[in-house]
Protein backbone atom coordinates (compact mmCIF):
# COMPACT_ATOMS: atom_id res chain seq x y z
CA UNK A 1 0.00 0.00 0.00
CA UNK A 2 1.16 3.27 -0.93
CA UNK A 3 1.11 6.43 0.93
CA UNK A 4 -1.25 8.06 -1.14
CA UNK A 5 -3.85 4.65 -0.54
CA UNK A 6 -3.88 5.12 3.35
CA UNK A 7 -6.35 6.27 4.73
CA UNK A 8 -5.83 9.55 7.28
CA UNK A 9 -5.67 7.21 10.43
CA UNK A 10 -3.42 4.60 8.98
CA UNK A 11 -0.96 7.56 8.28
CA UNK A 12 -1.12 8.71 11.57
CA UNK A 13 -0.43 5.15 13.13
CA UNK A 14 2.50 5.21 10.97
CA UNK A 15 3.89 7.81 13.33
CA UNK A 16 6.78 6.02 15.19
CA UNK A 17 6.73 8.33 18.72
CA UNK A 18 9.12 10.88 19.33
CA UNK A 19 9.52 11.08 15.36
CA UNK A 20 8.24 13.79 12.34
CA UNK A 21 5.16 12.97 10.62
CA UNK A 22 4.70 10.83 7.56
CA UNK A 23 4.51 13.16 4.38
CA UNK A 24 1.21 12.68 3.53
CA UNK A 25 -0.35 14.27 6.71
CA UNK A 26 1.51 17.05 5.06
CA UNK A 27 0.88 17.10 1.19
CA UNK A 28 -2.74 15.44 0.92
CA UNK A 29 -5.40 17.37 -0.37
CA UNK A 30 -7.96 14.85 1.44
CA UNK A 31 -5.69 15.49 4.90
CA UNK A 32 -5.86 19.58 4.62
CA UNK A 33 -9.65 19.30 3.88
CA UNK A 34 -10.17 17.38 7.09
CA UNK A 35 -7.34 19.23 9.47
CA UNK A 36 -9.24 23.08 8.05
CA UNK A 37 -12.40 21.39 9.35
CA UNK A 38 -11.09 20.23 12.85
CA UNK A 39 -8.43 22.82 13.49
CA UNK A 40 -9.49 25.91 11.79
CA UNK A 41 -13.42 25.50 12.13
CA UNK A 42 -14.37 23.54 15.29
CA UNK A 43 -11.72 24.96 17.59
CA UNK A 44 -11.03 28.19 18.84
CA UNK A 45 -8.49 30.50 16.25
CA UNK A 46 -6.98 33.74 16.86
CA UNK A 47 -8.40 35.74 13.37
CA UNK A 48 -6.92 39.41 14.93
CA UNK A 49 -7.15 42.39 17.21
CA UNK A 50 -9.11 44.55 18.73
CA UNK A 51 -6.67 47.67 16.79
CA UNK A 52 -7.97 46.24 13.91
CA UNK A 53 -11.06 47.63 13.96
CA UNK A 54 -10.45 50.32 16.26
CA UNK A 55 -14.03 52.30 15.68
CA UNK A 56 -17.53 51.77 15.44
CA UNK A 57 -17.88 50.65 11.66
CA UNK A 58 -15.05 49.94 11.48
CA UNK A 59 -14.87 46.07 9.65
CA UNK A 60 -11.78 43.04 9.01
CA UNK A 61 -12.93 40.75 6.73
CA UNK A 62 -10.74 37.27 7.09
CA UNK A 63 -11.22 34.13 4.72
CA UNK A 64 -10.88 30.90 6.36
CA UNK A 65 -11.22 27.75 3.55
CA UNK A 66 -14.39 28.54 1.64
CA UNK A 67 -15.53 30.78 5.18
CA UNK A 68 -15.63 34.37 5.29
CA UNK A 69 -16.01 36.16 8.19
CA UNK A 70 -16.51 40.19 9.19
CA UNK A 71 -15.38 41.68 12.12
CA UNK A 72 -17.24 44.25 13.13
CA UNK A 73 -16.78 47.34 15.65
CA UNK A 74 -20.56 47.96 16.44
CA UNK A 75 -22.11 51.23 18.01
CA UNK A 76 -21.78 50.16 21.46
CA UNK A 77 -17.89 49.53 20.94
CA UNK A 78 -18.04 45.62 21.12
CA UNK A 79 -16.37 43.54 19.06
CA UNK A 80 -18.88 41.49 17.03
CA UNK A 81 -18.08 38.70 14.20
CA UNK A 82 -20.84 37.57 11.15
CA UNK A 83 -20.55 35.04 8.57
CA UNK A 84 -19.80 37.11 5.56
CA UNK A 85 -23.26 35.86 3.58
CA UNK A 86 -26.12 37.70 3.04
CA UNK A 87 -29.37 36.72 4.17
CA UNK A 88 -31.32 37.05 0.85
CA UNK A 89 -29.42 34.94 -1.90
CA UNK A 90 -25.86 34.62 -0.09
CA UNK A 91 -23.31 37.36 -2.08
CA UNK A 92 -20.50 38.48 0.28
CA UNK A 93 -21.04 41.29 1.75
CA UNK A 94 -17.21 42.71 2.00
CA UNK A 95 -13.93 41.70 0.26
CA UNK A 96 -11.70 40.30 2.37
CA UNK A 97 -9.61 43.57 4.32
CA UNK A 98 -10.56 46.40 6.02
CA UNK A 99 -13.34 48.95 5.76
CA UNK A 100 -15.69 51.55 7.71
CA UNK A 101 -19.16 51.54 7.27
CA UNK A 102 -22.60 52.91 8.26
CA UNK A 103 -24.52 49.90 7.47
CA UNK A 104 -23.00 46.24 5.89
CA UNK A 105 -24.78 46.67 2.44
CA UNK A 106 -24.85 43.93 -0.01
CA UNK A 107 -23.51 44.70 -3.35
CA UNK A 108 -25.90 42.57 -5.20
CA UNK A 109 -29.29 43.90 -3.98
CA UNK A 110 -28.71 46.24 -1.33
CA UNK A 111 -30.01 44.41 1.49
CA UNK A 112 -28.38 46.72 4.75
CA UNK A 113 -27.62 45.69 7.95
CA UNK A 114 -27.21 47.00 10.92
CA UNK A 115 -23.61 47.16 12.92
CA UNK A 116 -24.83 44.58 15.22
CA UNK A 117 -26.13 42.05 12.35
CA UNK A 118 -29.78 43.43 12.03
CA UNK A 119 -31.89 43.62 8.64
CA UNK A 120 -32.72 47.01 8.15
CA UNK A 121 -33.74 47.20 4.95
CA UNK A 122 -34.79 44.80 2.21
CA UNK A 123 -36.80 46.47 -1.14
CA UNK A 124 -38.87 44.65 -2.86
CA UNK A 125 -40.21 42.19 -0.68
CA UNK A 126 -43.49 42.35 0.76
CA UNK A 127 -45.45 43.30 4.09
CA UNK A 128 -45.39 39.29 5.15
CA UNK A 129 -41.68 39.62 5.25
CA UNK A 130 -40.16 39.60 8.33
CA UNK A 131 -36.70 41.01 8.73
CA UNK A 132 -36.09 39.99 11.93
CA UNK A 133 -35.78 36.27 10.87
CA UNK A 134 -32.78 37.46 8.39
CA UNK A 135 -30.11 39.35 10.68
CA UNK A 136 -26.55 38.36 9.79
CA UNK A 137 -25.28 35.04 11.45
CA UNK A 138 -23.35 35.57 13.99
CA UNK A 139 -20.20 33.69 14.69
CA UNK A 140 -18.80 32.62 18.44
CA UNK A 141 -16.53 35.00 19.49
CA UNK A 142 -13.95 35.74 22.52
CA UNK A 143 -12.05 38.72 23.32
CA UNK A 144 -8.69 38.73 25.44
CA UNK A 145 -7.19 41.45 26.33
CA UNK A 146 -6.52 43.07 22.15
CA UNK A 147 -6.58 39.16 21.09
CA UNK A 148 -9.99 38.46 18.91
CA UNK A 149 -10.88 34.77 18.54
CA UNK A 150 -13.73 32.39 16.61
CA UNK A 151 -15.26 29.53 16.03
CA UNK A 152 -16.97 28.59 13.81
CA UNK A 153 -18.00 25.43 14.68
CA UNK A 154 -21.69 25.04 16.43
CA UNK A 155 -20.22 24.07 20.00
CA UNK A 156 -16.98 26.39 20.23
CA UNK A 157 -14.82 24.50 22.70
CA UNK A 158 -15.45 25.35 26.60
CA UNK A 159 -11.97 25.43 27.91
CA UNK A 160 -11.43 28.87 25.72
CA UNK A 161 -12.82 29.99 29.53
CA UNK A 162 -9.28 28.80 30.89
CA UNK A 163 -7.47 30.58 28.24
CA UNK A 164 -9.18 33.76 28.89
CA UNK A 165 -8.41 33.13 33.45
CA UNK A 166 -4.90 32.98 32.25
CA UNK A 167 -4.29 35.58 29.67
CA UNK A 168 -6.47 38.68 30.73
CA UNK A 169 -4.54 39.26 33.51
CA UNK A 170 -1.29 39.26 31.47
CA UNK A 171 -2.76 41.18 29.21
CA UNK A 172 -3.71 43.84 31.45
CA UNK A 173 -0.61 44.34 32.95
CA UNK A 174 0.15 45.81 29.25
CA UNK A 175 -3.15 47.71 28.72
CA UNK A 176 -3.07 46.21 25.42
CA UNK A 177 -6.48 47.00 24.44
CA UNK A 178 -5.10 50.61 24.17
CA UNK A 179 -2.63 49.77 21.01
CA UNK A 180 -2.86 50.44 17.70
CA UNK A 181 -1.06 48.39 14.52
CA UNK A 182 1.53 50.35 13.86
CA UNK A 183 2.40 48.26 10.66
CA UNK A 184 1.66 44.42 9.49
CA UNK A 185 2.76 42.45 6.98
CA UNK A 186 1.52 38.88 5.02
CA UNK A 187 3.86 36.41 3.86
CA UNK A 188 2.52 33.35 1.96
CA UNK A 189 4.44 30.16 3.37
CA UNK A 190 5.32 27.26 0.73
CA UNK A 191 4.56 24.72 3.00
CA UNK A 192 1.82 22.87 5.25
CA UNK A 193 0.39 24.95 8.38
CA UNK A 194 1.65 22.03 10.44
CA UNK A 195 4.80 22.70 9.48
CA UNK A 196 4.81 26.25 10.14
CA UNK A 197 3.51 25.56 13.46
CA UNK A 198 6.32 23.15 14.40
CA UNK A 199 9.27 25.63 12.97
CA UNK A 200 7.46 27.90 15.82
CA UNK A 201 7.98 25.41 18.42
CA UNK A 202 11.52 24.99 18.65
CA UNK A 203 14.74 27.00 18.43
CA UNK A 204 16.85 24.07 17.63
CA UNK A 205 17.20 26.29 13.70
CA UNK A 206 17.72 29.85 15.53
CA UNK A 207 21.26 30.12 16.65
CA UNK A 208 22.36 29.27 12.46
CA UNK A 209 19.14 31.05 10.75
CA UNK A 210 17.98 33.84 13.05
CA UNK A 211 20.74 36.24 13.75
CA UNK A 212 18.36 39.04 13.99
CA UNK A 213 16.44 37.35 16.60
CA UNK A 214 18.87 35.73 18.36
CA UNK A 215 20.00 39.10 19.32
CA UNK A 216 17.50 39.15 21.89
CA UNK A 217 15.60 36.12 22.12
CA UNK A 218 17.54 33.15 24.03
CA UNK A 219 17.20 30.16 22.50
CA UNK A 220 17.75 28.08 25.31
CA UNK A 221 14.58 29.27 27.10
CA UNK A 222 13.40 25.95 25.19
CA UNK A 223 16.12 23.73 25.76
CA UNK A 224 19.31 22.74 25.71
CA UNK A 225 21.24 19.59 25.48
CA UNK A 226 24.94 20.16 27.49
CA UNK A 227 26.41 16.70 26.05
CA UNK A 228 29.98 17.44 25.00
CA UNK A 229 29.82 20.86 26.20
CA UNK A 230 33.15 22.49 26.94
CA UNK A 231 33.75 24.16 30.59
CA UNK A 232 33.43 27.37 29.33
CA UNK A 233 29.97 26.86 27.38
CA UNK A 234 28.80 25.33 30.94
CA UNK A 235 29.56 28.21 32.88
CA UNK A 236 27.65 30.55 30.33
CA UNK A 237 25.13 28.07 30.43
CA UNK A 238 25.06 28.54 34.15
CA UNK A 239 25.42 32.48 34.02
CA UNK A 240 22.14 32.25 32.04
CA UNK A 241 20.24 30.31 34.64
CA UNK A 242 21.27 32.33 37.19
CA UNK A 243 20.83 35.95 35.79
CA UNK A 244 17.26 34.17 34.52
CA UNK A 245 16.45 33.17 38.02
CA UNK A 246 17.50 36.90 39.50
CA UNK A 247 15.47 38.65 36.46
CA UNK A 248 12.57 36.77 37.34
CA UNK A 249 12.70 37.07 40.88
CA UNK A 250 12.86 40.97 40.73
CA UNK A 251 9.87 40.24 37.95
CA UNK A 252 7.72 38.47 40.75
CA UNK A 253 8.44 41.25 43.65
CA UNK A 254 6.97 43.48 41.67
CA UNK A 255 3.75 42.18 40.64
CA UNK A 256 4.82 41.14 37.10
CA UNK A 257 3.25 37.52 36.18
CA UNK A 258 6.33 35.54 34.93
CA UNK A 259 5.05 31.62 35.37
CA UNK A 260 4.93 29.42 32.44
CA UNK A 261 1.64 28.16 31.56
CA UNK A 262 1.08 24.77 29.64
CA UNK A 263 -3.01 23.56 28.14
CA UNK A 264 -0.94 21.44 25.76
CA UNK A 265 -1.34 17.47 26.16
CA UNK A 266 -3.95 15.77 24.46
CA UNK A 267 -6.81 16.32 27.09
CA UNK A 268 -6.45 19.71 26.32
CA UNK A 269 -8.96 21.06 23.34
CA UNK A 270 -7.79 24.72 22.86
CA UNK A 271 -3.74 24.15 22.93
CA UNK A 272 -2.05 27.35 24.67
CA UNK A 273 1.46 28.33 26.02
CA UNK A 274 2.63 31.61 28.04
CA UNK A 275 5.56 32.48 30.00
CA UNK A 276 7.55 35.82 30.40
CA UNK A 277 11.05 34.97 29.02
CA UNK A 278 14.04 37.14 29.85
CA UNK A 279 15.85 38.70 27.10
CA UNK A 280 19.11 38.76 26.14
CA UNK A 281 21.44 42.07 25.66
CA UNK A 282 19.99 45.11 27.11
CA UNK A 283 17.09 43.03 27.86
CA UNK A 284 14.41 45.74 26.69
CA UNK A 285 12.84 44.83 23.74
CA UNK A 286 13.38 42.22 20.62
CA UNK A 287 15.32 44.74 18.82
CA UNK A 288 18.83 44.73 16.85
CA UNK A 289 20.32 46.51 19.99
CA UNK A 290 17.95 45.26 22.81
CA UNK A 291 16.64 48.27 23.59
CA UNK A 292 12.92 49.56 23.30
CA UNK A 293 12.06 50.59 19.69
CA UNK A 294 9.13 53.03 20.98
CA UNK A 295 9.66 55.33 23.52
CA UNK A 296 5.96 55.21 24.73
CA UNK A 297 5.40 52.24 26.61
CA UNK A 298 2.46 50.52 26.93
CA UNK A 299 -0.40 51.27 29.61
CA UNK A 300 1.40 53.30 32.23
CA UNK A 301 4.55 51.17 32.45
CA UNK A 302 7.74 53.28 33.14
CA UNK A 303 10.14 49.89 33.52
CA UNK A 304 11.43 49.05 30.06
CA UNK A 305 12.71 45.66 30.85
CA UNK A 306 10.17 43.48 31.16
CA UNK A 307 11.06 40.91 28.89
CA UNK A 308 8.72 38.85 26.61
CA UNK A 309 5.80 38.09 27.88
CA UNK A 310 5.15 35.07 25.20
CA UNK A 311 1.89 33.32 24.29
CA UNK A 312 0.91 30.92 21.13
CA UNK A 313 -2.33 28.79 20.51
CA UNK A 314 -2.46 26.44 17.25
CA UNK A 315 -2.43 28.51 14.79
CA UNK A 316 -0.63 31.71 16.65
CA UNK A 317 2.36 33.18 18.14
CA UNK A 318 2.61 36.63 20.23
CA UNK A 319 5.73 38.37 21.73
CA UNK A 320 4.63 41.46 24.22
CA UNK A 321 7.26 43.62 25.32
CA UNK A 322 7.00 47.04 27.39
CA UNK A 323 7.18 48.75 23.94
CA UNK A 324 5.56 46.58 20.96
CA UNK A 325 4.03 43.14 20.71
CA UNK A 326 4.55 41.45 17.13
CA UNK A 327 1.00 39.00 17.54
CA UNK A 328 0.77 36.50 14.33
CA UNK A 329 -1.50 33.98 13.07
CA UNK A 330 -1.49 31.83 10.38
CA UNK A 331 -4.94 30.29 8.41
CA UNK A 332 -3.93 27.66 5.79
CA UNK A 333 -4.68 28.19 2.09
CA UNK A 334 -3.84 24.82 0.94
CA UNK A 335 -1.94 21.63 1.50
CA UNK A 336 1.64 23.69 0.34
CA UNK A 337 0.65 27.03 1.01
CA UNK A 338 0.11 28.90 4.61
CA UNK A 339 -0.67 32.66 5.53
CA UNK A 340 1.25 34.01 7.43
CA UNK A 341 -0.52 37.47 8.80
CA UNK A 342 1.96 39.44 11.51
CA UNK A 343 1.12 43.03 13.01
CA UNK A 344 2.84 45.08 15.16
CA UNK A 345 1.48 46.97 18.10
CA UNK A 346 2.38 50.28 20.21
CA UNK A 347 0.56 52.79 22.70
CA UNK A 348 -2.64 53.81 20.72
CA UNK A 349 -0.83 57.24 21.41
CA UNK A 350 2.38 56.68 20.21
CA UNK A 351 3.66 59.16 17.27
CA UNK A 352 5.00 57.61 13.96
CA UNK A 353 8.48 59.32 13.46
CA UNK A 354 8.60 61.10 16.78
CA UNK A 355 7.63 57.98 19.59
CA UNK A 356 9.00 55.33 17.12
CA UNK A 357 10.16 54.34 13.54
CA UNK A 358 8.38 51.37 11.36
CA UNK A 359 11.71 50.16 10.45
CA UNK A 360 13.63 50.01 13.41
CA UNK A 361 10.24 48.29 15.03
CA UNK A 362 9.78 45.58 12.65
CA UNK A 363 13.27 44.93 11.49
CA UNK A 364 13.66 41.70 13.25
CA UNK A 365 10.64 39.82 13.02
CA UNK A 366 10.18 40.70 9.59
CA UNK A 367 13.66 39.27 8.63
CA UNK A 368 12.67 36.63 10.95
CA UNK A 369 9.63 35.60 9.03
CA UNK A 370 11.23 35.28 5.53
CA UNK A 371 13.53 33.13 7.26
CA UNK A 372 11.16 31.19 8.64
CA UNK A 373 9.37 31.42 5.04
CA UNK A 374 12.61 29.37 3.71
CA UNK A 375 12.63 26.76 6.49
CA UNK A 376 9.06 26.23 6.10
CA UNK A 377 9.68 26.11 2.00
CA UNK A 378 12.42 23.49 1.88
CA UNK A 379 11.08 20.86 4.49
CA UNK A 380 7.47 20.80 3.02
CA UNK A 381 9.26 20.17 -0.15
CA UNK A 382 11.98 17.47 1.47
CA UNK A 383 8.84 15.67 2.90
CA UNK A 384 7.11 15.06 -0.39
CA UNK A 385 10.32 13.51 -2.33
CA UNK A 386 9.61 9.97 -2.49
CA UNK A 387 12.83 9.30 -0.21
CA UNK A 388 11.92 11.18 2.79
CA UNK A 389 11.82 9.17 6.29
CA UNK A 390 10.81 11.14 9.71
CA UNK A 391 13.49 11.22 11.69
CA UNK A 392 13.83 11.51 15.42
CA UNK A 393 13.11 14.33 17.70
CA UNK A 394 16.07 16.28 19.90
CA UNK A 395 14.31 14.98 23.28
CA UNK A 396 16.26 18.83 24.44
CA UNK A 397 15.02 21.15 22.09
CA UNK A 398 12.08 19.64 20.26
CA UNK A 399 9.87 18.07 22.80
CA UNK A 400 7.03 20.95 21.76
CA UNK A 401 7.24 19.62 18.59
CA UNK A 402 6.75 15.60 19.61
CA UNK A 403 4.14 17.24 21.54
CA UNK A 404 2.20 19.02 18.83
CA UNK A 405 2.02 15.71 16.74
CA UNK A 406 0.87 14.31 19.85
CA UNK A 407 -2.03 16.58 20.36
CA UNK A 408 -2.65 16.82 17.01
CA UNK A 409 -3.18 13.10 16.97
CA UNK A 410 -5.78 13.41 19.79
CA UNK A 411 -7.98 15.62 18.28
CA UNK A 412 -8.49 14.36 15.30
CA UNK A 413 -9.50 10.99 17.35
CA UNK A 414 -11.45 13.09 19.56
CA UNK A 415 -13.52 14.10 15.60
CA UNK A 416 -13.50 10.41 14.80
CA UNK A 417 -10.46 10.40 12.43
Amino acid sequence: MTITDKTHRELLADRIPGHGMPGGLFGRKDIFETDVDIFFTKHWILVGVTADIPEPGDVSTIDIGKSSIMLVRDDDEQVQAFRNVCRHRGARLKQAGKSTVGMLVCPYHQWSYDLDGSLKHAAHMGQDFDPKCKSLIPVHTKVVGAHVFICLGDKPPMDISYLEQIMAPRFAQYDICRSKVANESEIIENGNWKLVIENNRECYHCAATHPELTASFLPEDFGYCTDGLGEDSLRELEEYHRRNAHTKENWVKEGYICDAVEHLDEEAVTQFRSQRLVIAGNGESQTLDTRVACTRLFGDLARRDLGDMHFWTHNSWTHIMSDHAVVSYIIPLAPDKTLVRTKWLVHADAIEGVDYQVERLTEVWNATNLQDANLVGITYSGTQDPGYMPGPFSAFTESYVDQFSRWYTARLAAHGV
